[in-house]
């Protein structure tokens, strides 16, 4: 019991042990801490109070030259002094003020201090650095001002150079530009009279003057020439040139009044004279650019005025010939609607056919309209030859689909007539080649015609006379009358070929049983062959009769059937 009471009171004494060794060293690191804060806030405050306010101020001294000058020197002089001891006392009174209060065990309170010690120190430094350097620029304005001037005059001078090898191009511009550098010239005097009294708050704005004066002079240099002789000469002549031109063209019945000239004229030489003014000035400022637009413009009249004479030669070269075009259609359509009561009754013309020629002449009315107001306006001079002739160029291309819908539709009234005459042509042919046909039939005088032909020779005959009938009727339907024709034709071919083909049959069994009568005495086979095919033969089954004699003949004599259709052939 003893041993356990010992063990937890060496724990325990162990404990504390390490408890406050920790405490001393937590505390040792804090207080190192805040010594630190503390140095640095001193060493900034040391920093301030090093400035060289004082040795700059004593280079003030050595330039005073006149009351403003020295009044402000006397002014930087109370400025520093209260700087000094007011500001960064105040400072060192709250320094050791938070020296005193670093064993204080109240960290907010400290960093609260600190803060305001640093709020105080950044007021200081502000103002003590716009102080410094106020007065420094006062030291060191004769050195900057010195180097700035220096390149101006070159400028300057290079500017001089410029104008005065090229004086003739300004013209009555040159003496106000002469002027303008004399201003300059005096502007640098005031600069060394400044100088020369520390005046440097006139210097500062002296030394701007001067800066902008140069930079417009370069502008001036640069532009004026081609100001002067835009303004003077260029635009002035082509005006000149503009209202010759556009006066020739007026009495050469141009219809140009659209383009308002005299007006324009007007108008631009008041504004170069406007111009020609801010010139004199030397106020240049869109001076060039609005020049520039005039001359554009200017030149746009030129390229009217071209565009004008270009179109009235492109018109009086196309308008006789669409003139004379238009008469021939306008010719054209009133033929056909004076024959259109003819053509009604001769055939019997579709909606669609009379909708054509409706359309038309529709279309045809509108153009004829068209081109007379559009003549009509250009005698009365109110539209000029560019619009008259773009008008014309469209009037042509729509005269021109007129054109093909006429030739369409007089070409469907034409393929009526043709059709119509074709086939009363195609009749007499058909006629002929059924005659034709008859003439041979009776000409072989064949035992037997079989009830086939004759229906095929009575539906010729219908379908000939069904032309007739079509050919007869007023108004004439081509389209059936087509229909009748061609159903004819080939009922009549179809006959002319039967019967071609039947005589042939005929003729060939005829000639095979000749020729195969020689062996008939001496052959019972070709004997019997051959009398079947008579028997076919005059009971009319002419292809039968014809397939039973070849084959009865070709066993004895191969070949036999191509020599008797040869000599058929030749025969013919």
């Amino acid at each position: 019991m003893n041993q356990l009471i010992l063990i937890i009171t060496t724990y325990i004494i162990i404990t504390v042990g390490l408890i406050v060794t920790t405490l001393i060293i937590i505390k040792k690191k804090r207080s190192k801490k805040l010594e630190n804060e503390l140095e640095n806030l001193e060493k900034e405050k040391n920093t301030i109070e090093s400035m060289p306010v004082l040795l700059e101020l004593s280079k003030v001294e050595t330039i005073i030259k006149n009351d403003k000058m020295e009044e402000k020197y006397k002014q930087w002089q109370e400025r520093y002094d209260k700087i000094k001891t007011i500001q960064l006392a105040h400072i060192s009174d709250l320094l050791i003020d938070l020296d005193i209060f670093v064993g204080n065990k109240d960290e907010e309170g400290y960093q609260k201090k600190v803060a305001n010690i640093e709020i105080e120190l950044y007021k200081a430094k502000t103002m003590m650095n716009a102080l410094l350097d106020e007065i420094m620029d006062i030291n060191y304005s004769e050195e900057k001002y010195r180097s700035i001037i220096t390149k101006l005059k070159a400028k300057y001078r290079e500017l001089n150079n410029v104008f005065e090898d090229n004086k003739d191009e300004y013209e009555d511009i040159a003496d106000i530009v002469e002027l303008q550098f004399e201003n300059i010239e005096k502007r640098f005097q005031d600069f060394e009279d400044s100088m020369e009294k520390s005046e440097y708050n006139e210097v500062v704005h002296i030394v701007k003057a001067i800066d902008t004066m140069v930079d417009h002079m370069g502008i001036v240099v640069n532009e004026v020439p081609d100001l002067v002789l835009l303004a003077e000469k260029l635009i002035p002549k082509r005006i000149e040139q503009i209202s010759e031109t556009y006066q020739e063209m007026i009495d050469k019945n141009y219809p140009i009044g659209y383009m308002n000239i005299e007006y324009n004229v007007e108008e631009s030489l008041k504004n170069v004279n406007q111009i020609v003014d801010r010139i004199k000035v030397l106020n240049l400022e869109n001076c060039m650019f609005e020049l520039r637009t005039m001359l554009e413009y200017l030149d746009s009249l030129f390229n009217e005025f071209e565009k004008e004479k270009q179109s009235r030669k492109k018109f009086e070269d196309e308008n006789d010939l669409f003139a004379k075009k238009l008469e021939k259609v306008n010719k054209t359509v009133d033929d056909i609607y004076k024959q259109l009561d003819d053509i009604k009754s001769m055939y019997d013309l579709t909606d669609e056919d009379l909708r054509i020629i409706d359309d038309v002449n529709n279309h045809l009315k509108n153009i004829n309209s068209e081109y007379k107001k559009a003549i009509k306006d250009l005698n009365k001079k109110e539209i000029p030859y560019s619009k008259i002739a773009k008008i014309l160029d469209n009037l042509s291309h729509e005269l021109a689909n007129v054109d093909d819908e006429l030739d369409f539709s007089l070409k469907s009234l034409g393929n009526m007539y043709e059709d119509e005459v074709r086939a009363r042509e195609q009749l007499d042919e058909i006629q002929e080649l059924l005659n034709q046909s008859k003439l041979k039939i009776r000409g072989y005088k064949l035992p037997v015609i079989s009830n086939d032909y004759f229906v095929q020779l009575s539906e010729a005959n219908e379908a000939i006379l069904e032309i007739i009938k079509e050919l007869e009727k007023k108004p004439i339907s081509i389209r059936i009358l087509n229909t009748r024709v061609d159903t004819a034709r080939d009922l009549v071919l179809k006959l002319y070929n039967t019967t071609n083909d039947m005589i042939k049959t005929a003729r060939l069994v005829e000639d095979a049983i000749i020729y195969g009568n020689r062996f008939r005495y001496d052959n019972t086979e070709i004997d019997s062959g051959l009398t079947k095919a008579e028997i076919l033969f005059y009971k009319g089954n002419y292809k039968k009769a014809m397939e039973i004699s070849f084959n009865t003949l070709d066993t004895y004599d191969p070949g036999i059937k191509v020599r008797l259709m040869h000599s058929y052939e030749n025969d013919k």
